[in-house]
């Protein structure tokens, strides 16, 4: 191949290597010198130009890009038409992408001049989505070289495997504690994740969490015509042995892998019963943030064996995006227990609602309001009580004389209660773990509530926030894991941290109350009057 400069009559047949503008003149990268091209570079006064010029036994960049792509495209793939040395290869139908990695290193070995880029193998595609671009780097090759690319790509580099699986049943085991909310989130999630498979949920079961009520309901959804199977236990899977897996033996099955080098993911069970792929879900499948469920269930969507092998070949690259159940940097084991919780109750608020006396200085039973919550976290397992005052601050504290709790004055207290929580979260010790952020009008909330939602707080087993409820509602006081004081340090105003449980809802525990104890706060006159009735 020729390089170099020519005069404009001298460069008929060559190439344009740079795009040239001179006053109206716009000649573009890679156009081939004509008489026409001529005329329009004399007349703008250019002398030279630089141009590129084949030489024999070697073909067009685009000749090349093309004949390449044309042989690595296979099955549900499009080739688009090469255009300055690049020809791109399209999904033409929704699936999982196929690579032959072994094939796409040939081709790229081949020569530099010839380059072969393809999306992440076994990534889930749609109809027209770019999955593939052959590039020729200069302005053209030797014949040779192409014929070497071709015959390196065999067939069917690159395909689509068209989804197949359509009918999934899904199984729910249930232990005391799990709500129904949180199965009817995860079918949510699941049938969102299935979606783009056009797969649906065909039936849902919830039964509990033993290997005969579950052996039963997987074998009516095998019945039912389910062509996949995947099972979210209440408990996770700790061994081959244990309730999922055994469940799937049990209707004559058999388990092809458990564990996988993703996380979050690593929990991930694989079984068969027959015909049929019985997927046993890790905790993190209940989010729909991507995770190692989604790199096999829609291999398994597109009838892909998932082998042992390509299983554990999954862990370069297999630690995804932090996510709150893993530990943290400098997270010290020791701290992950339960017990170092501090409660904080926040008795900086002005009772603007109480029409001007302070709400927290009111008698209930003969004690100041704020007393009666604050005696019943000092009741508690909390290993720390912190008192945020700020509207009277002297009087509020002068109400907790005696008990053995630390006071933090919140300058900002007018601005909301955001300014209390955040005063309150930096004072809590570093050997605690969590905080249970109280709010001081709520004398209903006893030690025996506090209790029951420290014991539910388990960090390691992805408990991170945990809500008193009743009836479907969340009420008061929260208990939040340390994994999650650098958000709520970043609440600002009168709002509180609700659309914080609602973002990370796949780390909340929820602890069942009776009555209005986790909804009742004095806020009004009226509100008092009926505390002191009740």
């Amino acid at each position: 191949m020729k390089f170099g400069p020519a005069s404009p009559s001298d460069a008929i047949g060559g190439v344009t290597v740079h795009t040239l503008r001179q006053g109206p003149l716009v000649l573009k990268k890679g156009t081939t010198i004509g008489s026409a091209e001529v005329e329009a570079l004399e007349r703008a006064g250019i002398r030279d130009v630089v141009v590129v010029r084949l030489e024999q036994g070697e073909v067009s960049e685009d000749v090349a890009a093309a004949s390449i792509a044309q042989a690595v495209g296979g099955d549900g793939i499009h080739v688009e038409r090469a255009f300055t040395g690049r020809a791109n290869l399209f999904a033409a139908r929704a699936g999982v992408l196929v690579i032959d990695r072994a094939a796409v290193d040939r081709i790229n070995a081949v020569d530099e001049a010839i380059t072969f880029a393809t999306l992440s193998a076994f990534k889930p595609v749609v109809e027209g989505e770019m999955v593939g671009t052959v590039k020729i780097i200069p302005f053209g090759v030797e014949d040779v070289l192409r014929e070497a690319a071709v015959k390196a790509a065999g067939r069917d580099v690159l395909k689509v495997a068209p989804y197949v699986i359509k009918r999934v049943g899904v199984v729910s085991t249930q232990l005391p504690g799990l709500s129904g909310k949180v199965i009817d989130k995860t079918l949510r999630v699941t049938a969102e994740r299935l979606a783009p498979a056009g797969a649906t949920i065909i039936a849902e079961r919830r039964v509990a969490h033993e290997e005969a009520a579950l052996s039963a309901a997987i074998k009516e959804l095998l019945g039912l015509g389910a062509e996949l199977v995947i099972v979210f236990g209440a408990s996770a899977i700790a061994d081959r042995r244990d309730v999922i897996p055994a469940a799937v033996v049990n209707v004559g099955g058999a388990i092809e892998h458990f564990g996988m080098p993703v996380d979050p993911g690593n929990l991930l069970l694989i079984g068969r019963a027959g015909a049929v792929p019985v997927l046993g879900a890790p905790g993190c499948a209940r989010s729909p943030v991507e995770n190692g469920f989604d790199w096999v269930l829609m291999r398994l969507l597109a009838g892909i064996k998932v082998t042992r092998s390509e299983l554990m070949g999954m862990g370069v690259g297999g630690l995804l995006m932090e996510i709150v159940t893993r530990p943290q940097p400098r997270a010290k084991p020791e701290t992950e227990g339960n017990s170092q919780v501090a409660a904080i109750v926040l008795a900086a608020g002005r009772s603007t609602r109480m029409g001007g006396p302070n709400k927290l200085l009111a008698e209930l039973d003969g004690k100041k309001l704020v007393r009666v919550v604050a005696e019943h976290a000092l009741a508690s397992k909390a290993a720390e009580v912190i008192v945020v005052t700020g509207h009277q601050a002297e009087l509020v504290e002068q109400a907790l004389e005696g008990l053995k709790v630390r006071f933090v004055r919140n300058p900002d207290f007018a601005g909301g209660i955001a300014s209390s929580v955040k005063a309150g979260i930096a004072a809590v010790p570093e050997r605690c773990d969590g905080a249970l952020v109280c709010l001081g009008d709520m004398p209903l909330i006893d030690a025996a509530l506090i209790d029951r939602m420290i014991d539910s707080f388990a960090p390691d087993r992805g408990s991170l926030i945990v809500v008193p409820v009743s009836e479907g509602r969340r009420g008061n006081p929260v208990l939040w894991s340390r994994r999650f004081f650098g958000e709520l340090m970043t609440l600002d105003g009168d709002v509180g941290a609700r659309h914080l449980i609602a973002k990370h809802g796949e780390v909340v525990a929820e602890v069942p109350v009776d009555g209005e104890s986790a909804f009742l706060d004095i806020d009004t006159p009226q509100a008092l009057d009926a505390a002191r009735r009740s």
